[in-house]
């Protein structure tokens, strides 16, 4: 399995990003994709969930309201729309995968991870 994370950048404070990861070898549907992110300094966290199977979404606190999870099995892409940035979402987000339909919010429940994308967020 391999998972490719892109479209991180650079956006001003209000703006939006959508975070692609397009995930290979994914051989059923009994699994989670995550949305993690690293700030400088911090612990890797829990951003984002979503089941592929069903389509179940879960979110951390610090981004309900302003960031959609979603997929598109045929292109076996999860996405992450992010809007009205600030800069306490600037990080390294990563996305993983994890076999199992449970979203988990601990890192070390998921068993693959893509290489990561940058989002920087100026105030």
């Amino acid at each position: 399995v391999q998972l490719q994370a892109s479209g991180g950048g650079l956006v001003q404070a209000g703006g939006s990003l959508r975070l692609s990861c397009v995930v290979s070898g994914r051989t059923t549907n009994d699994a989670a994709t995550g949305w993690f992110r690293q700030a400088p300094g911090k612990e890797r966290e829990f951003v984002a969930g979503i089941r592929w199977s069903g389509g179940n979404t879960y979110y951390a606190d610090s981004v309900k309201g302003r960031f959609t999870i979603s997929k598109v099995s045929a292109k076996n892409t999860v996405y992450l729309q992010m809007n009205s940035l600030n800069a306490e979402d600037t990080a390294v987000y990563y996305c993983a995968l994890r076999w199992g339909s449970t979203v988990h919010t601990a890192e070390q429940r998921y068993n693959f991870w893509g290489q990561g994308t940058l989002v920087t967020v100026s105030s």
